[in-house]
């Protein structure tokens, strides 16, 4: 006996292939789609319709956009003298949050790993280094997280980059604001001490 209407299944089957969506947050979220007004879901399904045909790669840094360059990229207050490489479109959101970052982006669209079978060919590494060499770049910075394959993608780029009149830079890494030092792991407490800086 089928409890769930097939319509209402396979909207739970869509939803719990998203990311880090389980069966039953997946379900949850199909009842909370059905318990609204028509209107509501009809606009949900109206904008992920519209979501592959407006929206493109920035052909200059690779962010989504609905325009070509992005609004970073044409915005002519940003410095174009600096890019900052990161690793997915959500990092670049996560910096622009902070408002303390006024150049521009690169955005691989992944890490290296090897296992995975993504090597410098899938990433968007060829194009960061046309990039460099085409455009007045004085300063990239290399802001990949500090896991395994982040800090491999950050090493491939140095050596990479070492060839290139270019300055790299790294994000700083650290003990983060209010923790105990004893809890910090290996990793981070090593590059908290080969950053370590001038005390004032």
């Amino acid at each position: 006996m089928h409890v769930v209407p097939p319509s209402l299944e396979r909207l739970i089957q869509d939803l719990n292939r998203l990311p880090g969506v389980g069966k039953k947050t997946a379900t949850r979220l199909a009842l909370f789609i059905m318990r609204r007004p028509a209107a509501e879901a009809l606009n949900l399904a109206k904008d992920l319709s519209e979501l592959h045909s407006s929206i493109r790669l920035c052909s200059s840094c690779f962010i989504f956009s609905e325009t070509d360059p992005c609004s970073i990229c044409a915005n002519p207050k940003r410095d174009s003298s600096l890019i900052s490489v990161v690793e997915e479109p959500a990092d670049l959101m996560a910096i622009e949050k902070t408002g303390a970052y006024q150049g521009l982006y690169h955005i691989l669209h992944g890490v290296l790993s090897p296992m995975d079978g993504i090597g410098p060919e899938e990433l968007k590494i060829n194009e960061l280094v046309e990039r460099i060499k085409n455009r007045d770049v004085k300063e990239v910075l290399i802001a990949t997280s500090s896991t395994v394959p982040g800090e491999a993608t950050a090493s491939f780029l140095i050596r990479h980059l070492e060839e290139i009149a270019v300055k790299v830079t790294r994000l700083a890494c650290g003990i983060p604001m209010g923790m105990d030092i004893k809890y910090a792991d290996d990793m981070t407490l090593s590059r908290a001490i080969a950053d370590r800086h001038e005390a004032t």
